[in-house]
C-alpha cells in the first residue's frame, strides 16, 4: 500500500484516474443513453410508453436505493474492492441487458445494473482521497466532476449519434469493452484502503432502500399526474421509513445513513446546496430540448449542437475550479458558480431567441454562462463534501455525495413534468425560472458555509 496515506505515485495514480473514469463515464451515461431508444423499445416489446418507462426508473431505482449500503461495505471491505465487483455486476448486467428478449427481462437486467452502477458510483470520490495527495484532492475531484458533469450532460447526445448508425442493443454492447477494460487496468492501479471495523447493518439497508424508493416514487409520481391517494401514501411511507431509519442510525458510530457527517453544518450546507444544483441542471437540460424543437422549431440536431455549449464550458470549468478550490474559498466559489448559473437560466427563460436575432449572441452565451456558473460550483462543492468528513468516512460522504446528485436529478425532473402538465403554453420558460430559483437557494447555503472551512 506504498503511497496510499498521501496519494499514488506516477504512473500508478494515472492509471487509476482512468479506471475511475471509465466506470464513472459508463454508470451516468447509461442513466440517460436509454431514455432516447425508449419509443422503439415500446414498439419492439408491444408495450405502452408507461411500461416502457420502467427501463429508465428501474436503474434510477436501483442505483439511489442501494448507494449508501455499498458507500458501507466500502468502509467495511475496501473501497477498492466494492469498486470493482460493482464493475462486474456492471458489465455483466449490460450484456443481459443487449440480449433482453422480452420487457421484464430488460427491465429485471436494468435493475441488477443499476445495482452495479450504485457499487462503482458510491465510493468513487471516495477513491479519489486515496489516490490524489492531500494538497491536490481539489483538482482530482474536478477531474471527477468533470467526466460526470459532462457525461450527464451529453448524454442524449452520445445516444443519437448511437442511435443513428445502430439499434438500442448498441447502448449497452459498448459497456462491454469499456467494462472489461476498465476491471483491468482498476485491478492493477487502484490502491487498497483501510478497513473498518464495523459490521454491516442488513436491517439498516432495508429501511435505507425503502426510504428511498418510497420518495423516488412519490416525488415522480407528482410529477406524472398519479392518483393523489397513491403519491400521499407513497411519501407518508417514506416519512415513517425515514424516522425509522435515522433511528436507528443514532446510536452507531459509523452509520449507513451519514447522519452523523449530516450533524455537521458544513458537510450537511454542501449537501443541500448539490441538491439544489443539480434540481436546476435537471430542470435546464429536460425542458431545453422543448424550447428548442417545440416553440423555436429547431432539429433534433440542431438542438444538439446548441446545447453543446453548456457541456463544453461546464466540463473546462470543472477541470480548472477543482485546483482552484485547494487555494481558495470552496464557499465563495460555489456562491459566485450558482449565481452565473441563475444569470444564465434567466436569460435563457427572459430573452430567448428573438426574430432575426444571431443565435451565438442570445442562445449560446447564456448557456456557456450556465455552464461555467455549474463547474465554477460543483468541484470545489464536491471537495467540501469529502473534506468536511473525517478520512474514515470517505465511503459515507462519497455515497451522500451522489445520492444528492440523483435526488436532485429527480426533484428537477418530476417539476417539469408538474410545471408542464400545469402550464402548457410557454412552460419552458417558466420551469427555467423555476430553475433560476433553485440555483439561488444553492448559492446562498453555498455562502452561508464557513469561507475557510474545507
Amino acid at each position: 500500500m506504498s503511497g496510499v496515506s498521501d496519494g499514488l505515485p506516477f504512473p500508478r495514480r494515472g492509471w487509476a484516474i482512468v479506471a475511475l473514469a471509465l466506470g464513472l463515464a459508463m454508470a451516468v451515461l447509461t442513466g440517460t443513453l436509454a431514455n432516447l431508444a425508449l419509443p422503439t423499445i415500446s414498439r419492439e416489446f408491444q408495450v405502452s410508453a408507461a411500461e416502457a418507462i420502467w427501463v429508465s426508473n428501474a436503474y434510477q431505482l436501483s442505483v439511489t436505493m442501494t448507494l449508501l449500503p455499498f458507500a458501507s461495505l466500502g468502509e467495511r471491505f475496501g473501497y477498492r474492492r466494492v469498486y470493482l465487483w460493482g464493475l462486474v455486476l456492471f458489465t455483466v448486467a449490460s450484456g443481459a441487458c443487449a440480449l433482453a428478449q422480452t420487457m421484464p427481462q430488460l427491465v429485471g437486467a436494468r435493475v441488477l445494473q443499476g445495482v452495479g452502477a450504485a457499487g462503482v458510483m458510491s465510493v468513487n470520490t471516495a477513491l479519489i482521497r486515496f489516490i490524489y495527495p492531500s494538497a491536490q484532492l481539489g483538482r482530482g475531484v474536478g477531474y471527477n466532476a468533470m467526466i460526470g458533469g459532462t457525461c450527464s450532460a451529453m448524454g442524449p447526445t452520445i445516444a443519437s449519434v448511437i442511435l443513428a448508425v445502430a439499434d438500442w442493443h448498441m447502448l449497452f454492447v459498448l459497456n462491454l469493452p469499456l467494462g472489461v477494460l476498465a476491471l483491468a487496468i482498476g485491478w492493477k492501479a487502484l490502491p487498497e484502503t483501510p478497513l473498518g471495523g464495523q459490521k454491516f447493518d442488513p436491517a439498516s439497508a432495508v429501511l435505507n432502500a425503502a426510504f428511498f424508493g418510497l420518495l423516488i416514487l412519490g416525488i415522480d409520481g407528482l410529477g406524472h399526474g398519479q392518483a393523489p391517494f397513491a403519491v400521499g401514501l407513497e411519501l407518508v411511507g417514506a416519512v415513517l421509513v425515514g424516522v425509522a431509519l435515522v433511528w436507528r442510525q443514532l446510536p452507531q458510530s459509523k452509520p449507513l445513513l451519514p447522519v452523523d457527517l449530516l450533524m455537521r453544518p458544513m458537510f450537511a450546507l454542501s449537501i443541500a446546496a448539490s441538491v439544489c444544483s443539480f434540481a436546476a441542471q435537471s430542470m435546464a437540460f429536460t425542458s431545453l430540448p422543448f424550447l428548442l424543437m417545440h416553440e423555436m422549431g429547431k432539429s433534433q440536431t440542431e438542438t444538439g449542437i446548441l446545447m453543446t455549449p453548456w457541456s463544453a464550458a461546464m466540463a473546462l470549468t470543472a477541470l480548472f475550479a477543482g485546483g482552484l478550490s485547494d487555494r481558495f474559498s470552496p464557499a465563495l466559489m460555489g456562491g459566485l458558480g450558482q449565481a452565473g448559473l441563475c444569470l444564465g437560466l434567466v436569460l435563457l427563460a427572459v430573452v430567448g431567441m428573438q426574430a432575426g436575432a444571431p443565435e451565438w449572441v442570445f442562445f449560446v452565451v447564456p448557456m456557456v454562462v450556465c455552464g461555467v456558473g455549474f463547474g465554477l460550483f460543483n468541484s470545489p462543492n464536491n471537495r467540501t463534501i469529502m473534506t468536511a468528513a473525517p478520512r474514515s468516512r470517505s465511503g459515507g460522504a462519497s455515497g451522500m455525495q451522489a445520492t444528492s446528485r440523483l435526488l436532485g436529478q429527480t426533484i428537477g425532473t418530476a417539476l417539469v413534468a408538474m410545471l408542464f402538465n400545469l402550464f402548457p403554453a410557454g412552460g419552458s420558460s417558466l420551469v427555467l425560472m423555476v430553475a433560476a430559483g433553485f440555483s439561488v437557494g444553492a448559492a446562498v447555503l453555498s455562502l452561508f458555509r464557513p469561507r475557510g472551512g474545507g
